[in-house]
């Protein structure tokens, strides 16, 4: 009976022991000294084929930004040549026109030389007065459309004679301080702008050479 007892108590104190024994498996954190039930996560590492979509997206938009770059640089190259080339095909017409207009105007001009002709022949011969003034008014008349269009006569008489603008036909002896000086005009020089239509036909004051060196 004493065995039994003793058995009796041994299993007791065990099954005690077993209530007592508690494992706590909790983490303790310094913000929460009590602790917290729930475990710390983890992170996880991405899949590789999310940094491959990751990697090949980022090199498209690399790649995107490169084409609009170059894009937007060859449409100003575009736009700067397009300019260019429409200044160049209006400076080309401009000039075109104007050599035109220059070359028909160029035409018209013995009309007037007639017409001066025409006015100092009836002048000459006491012609009437009313004819006279006829041919001084269409004179004017064409003088005056020709300035409209920026032609202008070239100065002759009294100036030193210029070979880009008048064309001696006539040379004569003058004393030394007359020495290529213009003293007459024969035909009116034209020019229209920079560009001369037709050179004054002057006669040219030459002094000998005997009174140049004198003179000199």
């Amino acid at each position: 009976m004493r065995d039994e007892k003793r058995d009796k108590e041994l299993k007791d104190t065990e099954k005690s022991e077993e209530k007592v024994r508690v494992t706590d498996k909790r983490r303790i954190s310094p913000d929460n000294l009590e602790g917290s039930a729930e475990p710390l996560a983890e992170a996880e590492p991405k899949p590789t084929y999310v940094e491959q979509l990751e990697a090949r997206t980022l090199a498209a938009e690399q790649k995107l930004t490169e084409v609009q770059t170059r894009f937007e640089q060859l449409r100003d190259e575009l736009r700067r040549e397009t300019d260019a080339t429409r200044e160049r095909l209006t400076r080309a017409a401009d000039e075109r026109i104007s050599r035109e207009k220059a070359a028909f105007i160029a035409k018209l001009l013995p009309v007037i030389d007639n017409l001066r002709r025409a006015l100092e022949a009836a002048e000459q011969q006491g012609a009437p007065e009313n004819l006279l003034d006829g041919l001084r008014g269409t004179i004017a008349g064409f003088e005056s459309v020709l300035a409209a269009e920026g032609v202008e006569p070239v100065s002759a008489v009294g100036e030193r004679f210029d070979p880009h603008l008048h064309e001696a036909v006539e040379a004569v002896e003058v004393e030394p301080e007359q020495d290529g000086i213009v003293l007459a005009e024969y035909a009116r020089g034209y020019r229209m702008g920079d560009q001369l239509l037709r050179p004054a036909r002057v006669r040219v004051g030459r002094a000998r050479a005997g009174a140049q060196k004198a003179g000199e």
